[in-house]
């Protein structure tokens, strides 16, 4: 079973930047799967943020959030990290990580473990 740990999430202005860090553990296959993040505003449903292939070479983004984050990969520490500037109010939001096949999976939400318990992010205006 793997277990998803996020952190790094908290309350920063607008205009500002955040770096998301998740953890993987437990039976991760780690180099062999993909990584990803996705958000939940209160009163929406949950949607794809971003996600990166095992080799890192491969990255997909929503339109909302591109240009202005970025994720990457860190194999050897089964964790992925979401660097987050340019924050705008409307980012506002729970911040889960996940994993799946291929990056490509990941955005069309098939995943391959449970959720973390996610981290808040707030950007105030």
């Amino acid at each position: 079973q793997v277990e998803l740990v996020e952190s790094g999430g908290g309350l920063v202005q607008a205009g500002g930047s955040l770096r998301l860090s998740c953890a993987a553990s437990g039976r991760t296959f780690s180099t062999y799967l993909a990584m990803g993040w996705f958000r939940q505003a209160p009163g929406k449903e949950r949607e794809f943020v971003a996600a990166i292939d095992w080799s890192g070479a491969v990255t997909s983004y929503s339109d909302s959030v591109k240009g202005r984050f970025t994720v990457s990969k860190a194999n050897a520490r089964n964790t992925v990290y979401l660097q987050m500037n340019s924050l705008k109010p409307e980012d506002t939001a729970l911040y889960y990580c996940a994993m799946g096949s291929s990056a490509a999976a990941i955005r069309e939400g098939r995943i391959s473990a449970s959720w973390g318990q996610g981290t808040q992010v707030t950007v105030s205006s």
